[in-house]
């Protein structure tokens, strides 16, 4: 008996200084996600609602990170009760923490763990505010952001990641949040976006990206941090899985974004700047899940497939009648779908785990495993987001003044404007002019 303690002992994690910096780094890459979410979602409206949209992300740094630390990381990761929520009340407040104690199994502190997967919790309801660009009050937003998260978020996330949940015990694999990041969010933002309905003048007024430019700057920022968000997520980088990780994100992202545009020129007749930014998020979405269990080669597939499909599906609202302002629904819950449900088809078994796809011999298993964990996700997501909108619409109310929003929401909610061109003009060539060039440009200034 004295022997195998021993042997246990020798065998157990010990902390890794390699591996706990290597996800601190991967934890402030996540981080910057979020900021590179609002630019991404700020170039993408009009130009009077860039603040609030900025906001709507920025907000969910200070609301998730708080109930995190209250409750959350407890709700997400503590122990299991019934397979679907967890509990521990040590860790409520992060008190009874050591500095130096490991995440069970890991190498990493249990710190280290929690802060990488708050980044994760803050991201998730941020990526709702793009459907509700230009019509929701900010004290709604918040306050939806908090009943969410603590609703819909902290059960799903432990589902899925906790030991005990029970997509995780049927063997449902999401390496970095196919269905509890995005489909979660896609389906909230399909929820709440039937309750407070559309935008003024939808389908019939121009509402056209006011900064392109500010669009790929938010791209490239996601696709930086998102080498954390999904290499990270193997919480260590000892037996070459993260390295996969990491190839698959660029590979498939890559395949991605040139499907998007080669859709694009064939349907519109153009390659644009919105359509490769869109492209790129659309491949990173459906690798999140996928990119540990499939080869390059399949994350080219997984890319590919997710690019041409997202392309097609953002058009759906135009059809069907629902206004997702910035495409959350085409691109996160149908890349987040894609991605998941493409595990059951190209898992080469040498990757996460040694299970395999159709394609590599599996049978249809871990497809169906896959469906279970994708559709009752959505259902959950969808439907409890659509009553706490209805709640919030009913008593507080979720959408601003029909004329604050034509007007705009910026002024309206923040006092502020994204731009100041009160300044701008050209004073100093005037006065350089001749006096009667310069009376005529002023009248012109005037008119």
């Amino acid at each position: 008996m004295a022997s195998a303690a021993i042997t246990l002992a020798a065998d157990a994690p010990t902390l890794s200084s390699a591996n706990t910096g290597f996800m601190l780094i991967c934890s402030a890459l996540v981080m910057l996600m979020t900021p590179g979410l609002a630019f991404f979602y700020g170039g993408m409206v009009r130009v009077k609602s860039t603040l609030n949209m900025l906001m709507m992300s920025f907000i969910s740094l200070g609301i998730v990170t708080i109930l995190w630390v209250l409750y959350g990381f407890s709700m997400a990761f503590g122990t299991d009760s019934g397979s679907l929520i967890g509990w521990n009340s040590d860790w409520v407040g992060l008190s009874n923490i050591g500095l130096t104690q490991l995440w069970d199994g890991y190498t990493i502190p249990i710190f280290v763990f929690l802060v990488f997967q708050l980044m994760f919790a803050i991201i998730t309801p941020a990526l709702i505010s793009g459907a509700l660009a230009d019509r929701v009050k900010f004290t709604a937003w918040a306050l939806f952001i908090a009943l969410w998260a603590t609703v819909v978020y902290f059960p799903v996330a432990h589902w899925v990641w906790g030991a005990g949940g029970w997509a995780f015990e049927l063997g449902v694999i999401d390496f970095a949040g196919g269905t509890a990041v995005h489909i979660n969010a896609g389906a909230a933002a399909l929820g709440v976006i039937l309750v407070i309905g559309k935008r003024v003048g939808f389908k019939k007024d121009p509402m056209r990206p006011h900064s392109l430019p500010l669009v790929m700057l938010g791209a490239g920022l996601l696709w930086f941090g998102w080498f954390g968000f999904n290499a990270g997520s193997w919480l260590g980088n000892d037996d070459g899985v993260g390295a996969l990780m990491f190839v698959n994100t660029q590979v498939a992202t890559a395949a991605a974004m040139l499907a998007w545009l080669i859709y694009e020129k064939i349907r519109h007749g153009a390659f644009t700047t919105l359509g490769a930014a869109s492209g790129a998020v659309a491949g990173l979405v459906a690798i999140t899940p996928a990119g540990g269990a499939v080869s390059p080669l399949g994350a080219i597939a997984v890319g590919a497939i997710a690019g041409l499909l997202c392309a097609m599906a953002v058009g759906l609202k135009y059809k069907l009648g629902y206004d997702d302002s910035l495409d959350v629904v085409g691109v996160h819950l149908v890349g987040g779908v894609v991605g998941s449900l493409l595990i059951g088809f190209f898992a080469s078994g040498k990757g996460q785990s040694e299970v395999e796809g159709l394609f590599y011999g599996g049978g249809l298993d871990q497809f169906w495993k896959q469906c279970a964990g994708v559709f009752a996700v959505l259902a959950y997501s969808l439907v409890v987001s659509a009553i706490l909108a209805f709640i919030l619409d009913k008593t507080i109310g979720m959408r601003v003044p029909e004329d604050d929003e034509v007007a705009g929401i910026d002024q309206a909610e923040h006092a502020e404007t994204a731009y100041d061109f009160s300044g701008a003009g050209g004073g100093a060539a005037r006065t350089a002019s001749p006096a009667p060039v310069a009376a005529a440009a002023s009248k012109k200034v005037d008119a």
